[in-house]
């Protein structure tokens, strides 16, 4: 007898029970940050945090090829789900009080566990059929 597709598929906790009981985030909050990286711009600006550091919104604009105004929307979105996080230096630059913007420590789990994991395995699965 065939198993049907249903009958394949695992059998595991609903969506809503996946994520613990006790955690500060709850399934929207992490769908949240998931659909923030699904724009290219954000995507980059994360890419770049994480990989090269902190960096001024200047710095990321010049880098990044960015309208200041465009930046600074993406900036507050991946800040407001919790992927960036904007700091403050408390000894003013000549120029005045220096600002940068890093990863979170969730920014870099989500983009090398998420997005960069699934190029790797790309990459790997390109060379085993090449």
């Amino acid at each position: 007898m065939a198993r049907s597709e249903s009958d394949s598929r695992k059998e595991g906790p609903s969506p809503r029970q996946i994520v613990p009981e006790q955690s500060l985030l709850d399934l929207q909050d992490y769908l949240d940050m998931q659909s923030a990286l699904g724009n290219e711009i954000r995507f980059r600006v994360l890419y770049t945090l994480n990989h090269e550091g902190p960096k001024s919104a200047k710095d990321l604009r010049t880098g990044l090829g960015v309208a200041g105004n465009t930046l600074h929307y993406h900036l507050d979105e991946l800040m407001n789900v919790g992927l960036v996080e904007n700091r403050v230096r408390n000894e003013p630059e000549k120029d005045g009080v220096y600002s940068y913007y890093r990863a979170s420590a969730m920014g870099e789990a989500l983009l090398e566990e998420g997005i960069e994991e699934l190029i790797r395995r790309d990459w790997k699965s390109l060379d085993r059929y090449s």
